[in-house]
């Protein structure tokens, strides 16, 4: 395999940082481990954001969501942990993640965790008749 899993997310510039438009990229095939039994993981990731100054890059996110495929993670930390690393490397206005498990022992997860730029001010919603 020449591509492998790499923790480095590649951004770049935002085209129009005088707008604000969402980004909405759908991950279908995430997976991680569970941490108690090792077994594997599976989960729909949704990732909407409203970007500042950089975007991400969406090969290098790939190479990023692989890198979870071998690691033993809660649901609610490695949902965490992803939203804060692409916080982290973007520092968008706005970010929420949405990850949706696969049911597990009768029972399905759905964590949803965001961030908020302090200063960034919400558009005013328009309503069209």
């Amino acid at each position: 395999m020449t591509t492998k899993p790499n923790s480095d997310l590649i951004t770049f510039e935002n085209p129009k940082p005088e707008r604000d438009f969402t980004i909405r990229i759908d991950i279908p095939e995430f997976t991680c481990l569970c941490p108690m039994t090792g077994q594997p993981d599976f989960a729909k990731l949704i990732i909407e954001y409203v970007p500042a100054k950089l975007c991400v890059e969406l090969k290098g996110l790939k190479l990023y969501m692989w890198t979870f495929r071998e690691r033993g993670a809660f649901h609610e930390a490695v949902t965490n942990e992803i939203l804060d690393h692409i916080v982290a490397a973007i520092a968008p206005n706005f970010m929420r993640l949405r990850a949706e498990f696969n049911v597990r022992g009768g029972i399905y997860t759905t964590v949803i965790a965001e961030h908020r730029n302090p200063v960034w001010q919400v558009p005013e919603l328009v309503n069209l008749p």
